[in-house]
């Protein structure tokens, strides 16, 4: 995974162009992707499909002819979606188009303008600071025109049409965390998944418009979504943080809360700020979709800075969250509602081998508590992640014991979980 974030750090992405299409093309390496592309003009819900921006080079040069602010040493040191320009100016001429963050002078800001037509260039205070009056070479060679707007799918096919959708950004230049983490997440996890029950949806998607426009054309299918998440910020030191979908109550806000009982954590309730899960989470489709991050959006300081770079993610912590995501699918494909088929009186586990089968193990106290807890629960109407919940056991302890009362005849399965 971290691999994957150096190599995708250098491209220069934004809501449009080519370097969204070149992210794709190696995430494409990974998995199997459709990739669709959406004409500029096209109506999607109350938004309109944008022109495509791309950039070949820019940079303010002073009257020696050194470069001091170079596009080619980082993407950020342009606003996305900077129209063309070719000047002289003096610096006070260029001072309303810089962009810097004083009380972090050592760092470069990322700033964007999507929908007005306008330029600019990010730089560091310091170096701000060090500029002389000019007159300085300006130069930006992009191209704003009529193109299309790329997002790709990665769908794992299940034994049900019913989906999961994880759904991540790949609008950001070279942000570490806030993007490429996360993208680098959702390929670890399509590639573990084997025949699931469920059918997997993974969505690669410039922020917001990207989103929409999914929704757009997608309408009738959202109805086939019982669980989401959009998924950022996937790589930094921080605690895992999950935020509610928009119903608050959603099977995958109570599995996410199960998922983390047991590791340093923070659960949040929903709020229309945010990652895609706004889009989502929009009252008219009221989806299940919440959202996982370590820190949240704007919560720690390299946060759109040039400080999330690629050391600022760990593998650590990527497999953290990876680890956090495959926990949240175990729980997804192994929840449901069983019947004990011995309900008078506690069935004699012992002549069936059931207590014998947990000998030696280190948890075979746990193991037992956890067949007791699925027997005495399982009416029909509880799932085992209701029966984890409210034994405080693990839910893999009360899937294993749920399988073991299953083979012994003593359980058989009448619906899914939730």
């Amino acid at each position: 995974m971290h691999a994957l974030v150096e190599r995708l750090y250098p491209l220069c992405r934004s809501i449009t162009g080519d370097g969204v299409r070149a992210t794709l093309d190696i995430v494409g390496e990974h998995l199997e992707l459709e990739v669709h592309e959406v004409p500029t003009g096209t109506q999607v819900l109350d938004w309109t499909v944008p022109r495509e921006w791309n950039i070949r080079d820019a940079y303010v040069k002073d009257p020696s002819g050194t470069r001091v602010v170079d596009f080619r040493r980082s993407n950020l040191h342009v606003v996305g979606y900077s129209v063309p320009v070719s000047a002289v100016m003096t610096l006070d001429e260029l001072r309303p188009h810089l962009h810097t963050l004083p009380e972090q002078p050592g760092l470069v800001p990322y700033r964007t303008s999507y929908y007005a037509e306008t330029w600019g260039f990010c730089l560091s205070q310091d170096t701000l600071d060090g500029m002389g009056p000019g007159p300085y070479e300006v130069v930006i060679d992009s191209t704003l025109a009529d193109g299309h707007l790329t997002y790709a799918e990665h769908v794992v096919r299940g034994r049900t049409d019913e989906e999961v959708l994880i759904s991540c950004h790949v609008c950001h230049p070279s942000l570490a965390n806030d993007n490429l983490a996360g993208i680098a997440v959702a390929t670890a996890l399509a590639g573990r998944l084997r025949e699931p029950r469920h059918t997997y949806r993974f969505l690669f998607a410039p922020g917001t418009i990207g989103a929409i426009t999914w929704l757009a054309r997608n309408r009738e299918r959202t109805g086939r979504v019982r669980h989401g998440l959009t998924l950022a910020c996937a790589g930094d030191p921080g605690a895992l943080t999950y935020k509610r979908s928009r119903r608050g109550d959603a099977p995958i806000d109570r599995v996410m809360t199960a998922v983390l009982r047991d590791r340093p954590h923070t659960v949040v309730d929903f709020a229309p700020y945010g990652y895609d899960e706004r889009q989502f989470c929009s009252p008219g489709f009221n989806l299940p979709v919440g959202s996982l991050t370590r820190t949240p959006y704007a919560g720690y300081p390299e946060y759109h800075t040039s400080g999330d770079d690629v050391g600022f993610v760990s593998p650590e912590a990527m497999a953290d969250t990876l680890d956090a995501l495959w926990a949240a699918v175990q729980v997804l494909e192994r929840d449901g509602r069983y019947q004990n088929l011995s309900p008078y009186g506690e069935p004699q586990l012992g002549r069936r081998g059931l207590y014998g089968s947990l000998g030696g193990r280190s948890d075979t106290k746990q193991a037992q508590m956890a067949m007791l807890w699925v027997l005495n629960l399982s009416d029909g109407d509880h799932g085992l992640l209701d029966i984890a919940q409210r034994s405080g056991l693990p839910f893999g302890a009360v899937a294993e014991a749920a399988g073991a009362l299953e083979g012994a005849g003593l359980l058989k399965r009448v619906g899914e979980g939730g």
